[in-house]
């Protein structure tokens, strides 16, 4: 009997080692739609799963859009900082490689527009298209219904889109 104290059964971490591999491709994919890069997309699906672990007592009930929008702060904040970093670097425009800081710029209009998003429309853009949660499952996950989770996409959808084109018209 003494034996079983202390064991991941009774913590419920072995569910977390056993769903490991599943949280973690979700927590990469949405890093990486966010950030672009292989290596800070890695970074935010560790740091994602680091706080499922600290968490799972709470959070193992409905772990994969936890995981996924932890996920999606972790790469907002790495992407912040290193727009951060190339303004302190004061880098001029003909400087910098056009390549990589065009994406890297559309990746931060666009995650500035879901930002600017109210936060259930947020939460819904985030699991459904980021993560790829199916609408049964990001309603679950947010608690609501099915035809709610719709409503919100498409609110939310339709939001980013007004957003991007007035961005679009000022350049």
């Amino acid at each position: 009997m003494a034996a079983d104290v202390g064991s991941a059964a009774p913590t419920g971490r072995g569910d977390y080692e056993s769903l490991f591999p599943e949280l973690w491709r979700k927590a990469y994919v949405v890093a990486y739609q966010v950030l672009g890069s292989q290596a800070q997309a890695e970074d935010a699906a560790q740091e994602a799963m680091a706080k499922a672990y600290s968490w799972w007592g709470r959070i193992n009930k409905s772990p994969h859009g936890w995981v996924a929008k932890t996920a999606y702060t972790q790469a907002i904040d790495i992407a912040r900082r290193q727009v951060r970093h190339q303004e302190v670097l004061g880098a001029d425009d003909e400087d910098r490689p056009a390549r990589g800081d065009a994406r890297l710029e559309d990746r931060m209009d666009l995650t500035a527009a879901i930002e600017r998003l109210p936060r259930r429309q947020r939460e819904v853009i985030v699991l459904r298209y980021l993560a790829d949660q199916s609408e049964a499952d990001t309603a679950a996950t947010l608690g609501m219904r099915v035809t709610t989770v719709r409503k919100h996409a498409q609110r939310g959808l339709a939001t980013l889109g007004g957003h991007l084109a007035s961005e679009v018209r000022e350049v």
